[in-house]
Order: structure tokens, then sequence, then C-alpha cells
């Protein structure tokens, strides 16, 4: 298997970008169009928790627009294995708290839909990691 495919890479990253940009301006139809639309797919966040693609839905419905909590990106991987798998990880600055935040999206290309995510997770952290 390979890792890391030049142009698979590429593409999930334009993916996470049109992602993070549609939080900012709360385009609620490319965040459910990034997310697999399954009561299988979870979203783990810092004010709730979304099992199934309607709850996950229902949240971004409810959420102000905004750039939210991300201040600047520390660190950005992501990694891909073969043609159809892909992880993104983040380490972002928290808006107005000196705490950093942790971000990581699970992303699978269905033959059917193309690039979804079936699992994601937010999170924040007391302290920087020691790398």
């Amino acid at each position: 298997m390979e890792v890391n495919i030049p142009e698979v890479v590429a593409e999930i990253r334009a993916l996470f970008e049109r992602y993070e940009q549609a939080l900012i301006d709360k385009d609620v139809d490319v965040l459910d169009a990034t997310f697999w639309n399954s009561p299988h797919t979870i979203r783990y966040a810092i004010h709730e928790n979304g099992y199934g693609f309607d709850e996950i839905h229902a949240h971004r419905v409810r959420r102000p627009p905004g750039p939210g909590i991300k201040l600047h990106h520390r660190r950005l991987v992501i990694t891909t294995l073969g043609r159809d798998f892909a992880t993104v990880n983040l380490e972002f600055d928290m808006r107005g708290r000196d705490m950093p935040g942790r971000q990581s999206q699970t992303f699978v290309r269905f033959p059917d839909v193309g690039w979804k995510v079936v699992a994601a997770h937010v999170s924040v952290t007391e302290s920087s990691p020691a790398y």
C-alpha cells in the first residue's frame, strides 16, 4: 500500500481547506457534503457529540457563523493510505484561550459519493504537548 500519494494528499488538503472555510462562512451545504450521510458517522466536538449524520447536521444549523475557536494552525498532518483512506490531524491555538486544540478527521473514498468524513474529533488540552 502506498503512503501519501501526492495527488491524493492534494485532494484531501483541498477538502480540508474547503471544510475549514465552510466553518467560518457557516456554509451548511458544504459542511454536510463533507460528511458521510450515515447513522454510523460520528463527530465529537468540544460542546457536543454527534452520533449519526442527522445529529451532526442539527448542530451545524444551530451554531453561529464566524471563525469559531481556531486562531491559527500549529501543525497539520495529512496521511493517506492508498487512494481511498486518509486521516487529517490538526493542532491549533484556541481563540481567547491559552490552551491548544486538536482536531482529527478520518476520510474514506466511497465509489458512489467520493471522499467523506466518517469520523471526526475536536478537543482541547490544558498544555502544549511535548514533541
